[in-house]
């Protein structure tokens, strides 16, 4: 019965109230692409991502997040391109869409580049009324079928990084339209809306001998009328190719990540979230997976690869 309460409040909160709407990242070191659309094109290769997030094991109809996305240079390596395709699943909603990215990179000093970025999509909120039991069987105020509305988006970014990408800092705004949501023809005041939410994210790569790299890094969210949220987190990284680390998101969770790159093209990646508040009594953590693939690689120009 606890489990149900839990999951109907969050559920009625992303529906009705301006509060936090987009879904956690455990992994934003490692594709945080997704969050910022000027960070596209920022390496000179092809990449495509999939993020796969189980939230609140343990809890019945948890949140659960699946995304795919793809990004690339331009030839002169000036501009970014890029999509994304996902799906956001919470008890009787979805939430699914898809977006485009462009990024424009501008060469301010020797080794630091800023790239500004726009993107714009559409968004698809569904509600399934068959998987709602009401209080009163005959009430009207929800459907027994399925709702949907869909409303087109829009977001924008900044990102400053070095080109050897030992260094970056950058901040996004997602959701800068607002819109209502409108999910029942007889509903004469809607109050539900796309609330926008402001990012802002930093790390720095510091060489500690021939192979191996500490990299601090955050990740701070702020959404009207939630609470700041921010992530601290650092990766202790070995030739490139191995890293373990861990994170702290406040009021939520710690995080333990590790990471592989093999063969120079394909990134693995899982992170386990230990949750920090009430809902432990309930979950036993949060399972992210992040699988990417690096389509093609340039040549190296000196300007050296991430470790993403």
């Amino acid at each position: 019965m606890k489990k149900s309460i839990y999951i109907f409040i969050f559920t009625i909160s992303i529906i009705a109230v301006r509060a936090q709407q987009l879904p956690q990242y455990s992994n934003y070191m490692v594709n945080d692409y997704v969050m910022n659309p000027a960070i596209g094109g920022t390496n000179n290769y092809v990449e495509g991502k999939s993020n796969n997030r189980y939230q609140w094991i343990g809890i019945t109809d948890a949140p659960r997040t699946y995304i795919l996305s793809v990004n690339a240079p331009t030839k002169n390596l000036k501009m970014g391109l890029g999509g994304t395709l996902f799906t956001d699943i919470v008890g009787p909603t979805r939430r699914t869409g898809f977006y485009l990215s462009y990024a424009y990179h501008i060469q301010v000093a020797e080794k630091v580049k800023v790239s500004m970025g726009i993107s714009a999509g559409l968004l698809q909120f569904m509600l399934d009324g068959s998987k709602i039991t009401l209080h009163d069987p005959g009430d009207m105020v929800i459907s027994n079928g399925l709702q949907s509305v869909l409303i087109p988006d829009f977001g924008a970014g900044i990102y400053v990084y070095s080109t050897d990408h030992k260094w970056y800092v950058g901040a996004s705004v997602p959701q800068i339209l607002q819109n209502r949501l409108k999910f029942f023809d007889n509903t004469t005041t809607v109050l539900s809306r796309l609330a926008t939410h402001y990012y802002a994210s930093a790390g720095y790569k510091f060489n500690v001998g021939e192979n191996f790299k500490i990299e601090p890094s955050t990740c701070i969210k702020f959404v009207n009328p939630a609470p700041l949220q921010f992530d601290i987190g650092v990766r202790g990284i070995y030739k490139d190719k191995f890293w373990l680390g861990g994170a702290f998101r406040y009021l939520d969770a710690v995080s333990a990540m590790v990471g592989y790159v093999m063969q120079d093209n394909i990134t693995f990646a899982y992170s386990y979230d230990f949750t920090t508040t009430n809902i432990k009594k309930y979950s036993t953590g949060t399972h992210e997976f992040m699988i990417g693939i690096r389509f093609h690689k340039a040549e190296d120009t000196g300007k050296g690869f991430r470790t993403k």
